[in-house]
């Protein structure tokens, strides 16, 4: 798999972008560390916030300008919120949070969910590039988590029946096959929002 090169701030706007990533990436780093299954339960709580935000307010402004031309952006910022929530459901059952890193994944979510609600209503580019550089750094936290679980640092126990079945996966596809899958969703998703930043409203994926 190729990953995608990174885009660099080109102005203001990108530049807070890219700090508020690197400040949550931060946060990631000193809760985390090393414990990647946990890691990705906050982030992809965290992760399933933006698309479903991005939704409901184009629904909204389309029912309030009454206009068309918002449906296919919709569907595809919902779609996106749905694959983040599935990636959650899949390192629930592999990392098995405690009670506290649970209370903790409900604190993260709403704070994220009060501050990306306002972003977007502000300035929903910049909005987008945040999340577009969200995904930039999620696909280097999975490809560390494959790494370590390649070098047998970390148990390649088996997918999770769901994993299984939501990728059509083998029925014998280990953990290093779903963080393939999720990591190839998050690249997507970058793509996507950068897509969304530079004003490009109509991007569909290729491989689908």
């Amino acid at each position: 798999m190729k990953l995608l090169d990174k885009i660099k701030p080109a102005n203001l706007s990108d530049s807070f972008a890219f700090g508020m990533t690197k400040f949550f990436r931060f946060i990631a780093d000193t809760f985390f560390a090393k414990r990647y299954g946990h890691r990705a339960v906050v982030l992809e709580t965290v992760a399933g916030v933006p698309g479903m935000v991005a939704g409901v307010w184009m629904h909204l402004k389309s029912l309030r300008s009454m206009k068309t031309g918002y449906g296919e952006q919709i569907r595809s910022m919902l779609a996106e919120a749905e694959n983040e929530r599935m990636h959650l459901m899949f390192f629930i059952e592999i990392a098995k949070p405690n009670w506290f890193e649970r209370y903790l994944v409900l604190f993260a979510q709403l704070i994220f969910m009060i501050f990306y609600f306002l972003l977007y209503i502000i300035d929903y580019k910049t909005a987008h590039r945040m999340i577009a550089y969200f995904e930039e750094e999620a696909v280097k936290s999975y490809t560390d988590y494959l790494g370590i679980v390649e070098r047998g640092e970390v148990e390649n126990v088996p997918a999770p029946r769901l994993a299984i079945q939501y990728y059509g996966m083998g029925t014998d596809a280990k953990l290093s096959d779903l963080i393939k899958k999720v990591r190839a969703d998050e690249q997507h998703h970058s793509e996507v929002n950068h897509k969304y930043a530079n004003g490009n409203t109509s991007y569909k994926r290729k491989n689908k």
